[in-house]
């Protein structure tokens, strides 16, 4: 039985531009069309503002990296909600459940392990094969939160500018492009979490729990496996949900993890042995394997 099953990055990568496309197609009349026999002022603010988002969504599929993919994890949710709101906004409702409909295909094919890497790997150096790292759950809530604040301080300044309240549209359009730094700012931490394999050996660049980029060379590479439940192997996955791989170091290896509010500088510890969590277990093994590292 596979670990995972999964589609191509590339055919992921085409499937998300063509979602995005779809998406553009559909949610920017369903806006233009909210206000149509309506008093509303803000179909046309709001329209403007999602070609804007559009414009990033190209920039970040044409051109593929970390950047990108921080980008479209941020702004194609918003395609969801501008769907939504044009459907509650009076937009046909032909167009509007077309639009949400293709807005939740292309967040969730923006949100995929597959996408992810081939978005990543657009941006590699060299022989670098880089396979994403899965989010940590404990900071999973945190980021949803901060998204929806972002998403509200947006959308409440589209809906008071369109109704020309300048002062409050204005100080909320301002907190709203504050918040949009600092979102991008915190996540894009997220999208440059990758192991990555090099003829060299493999290397864990994470910054969410290490504090320096851990090498191992192919030489001290043992094996790579499926981790067990009881291992006592040093946790380096965040903690992540799911499966983990276990690589064991034929010499421990130090490793410093990230500064905590109890260790300021960080910690460095010596282990024989640690935790991975690739976002696609199996697909990692099998890119380990290929890569000349001892797969069990």
């Amino acid at each position: 039985m596979p670990i995972d099953k999964a589609l191509d990055p590339r055919t992921a990568l085409w499937a998300l531009r063509a979602a995005l496309a779809g998406t553009a197609a559909l949610v920017g009349p369903a806006l233009a069309s909210a206000g149509d026999g309506r008093a509303d002022r803000a179909a046309w603010p709001a329209a403007a503002l999602w070609w804007a988002l559009v414009a990033a969504q190209v920039v970040a599929v044409v051109v593929p990296g970390a950047m990108g993919l921080t980008a479209l994890r941020i702004l194609t949710p918003a395609g969801v909600v501008a769907a939504g709101g044009a459907l509650v906004g009076g937009a046909a409702t032909g167009v509007g459940v077309a639009a949400l409909a293709t807005a939740m295909v292309a967040t969730a094919i923006a949100f995929s392990a597959e996408a992810g890497e081939a978005l990543v790997q657009g941006a590699a150096y060299g022989h670098e094969r880089r396979l994403p790292l899965r989010l940590p759950v404990a900071y999973l809530p945190a980021a949803v939160v901060a998204w929806i604040v972002w998403c509200a301080a947006l959308v409440s300044a589209v809906v008071l500018l369109g109704a020309h309240q300048w002062a409050p549209g204005t100080a909320i359009a301002a907190v709203a492009v504050g918040l949009t730094w600092l979102l991008a700012r915190r996540l894009h931490r997220f999208s440059r979490r990758w192991l990555v394999l090099v003829p060299a050996g493999m290397v864990l660049h994470d910054h969410v729990v290490l504090g320096e980029t851990l090498m191992v060379p192919k030489a001290n590479v043992h094996r790579v496996a499926l981790a067990y439940a009881d291992t006592q192997a040093l946790d380096l996955t965040g903690p992540a949900a799911g499966h983990a791989l276990q690589v064991t170091v034929s010499e421990m290896v130090t490793i410093l993890l990230a500064a905590t509010r109890g260790e300021p500088k960080g910690k460095a510890v010596h282990a024989g042995a640690f935790l991975i969590a690739p976002s696609r277990p199996g697909r990692a093994l099998t890119a380990l394997g290929a890569a000349g590292l001892p797969v069990a």
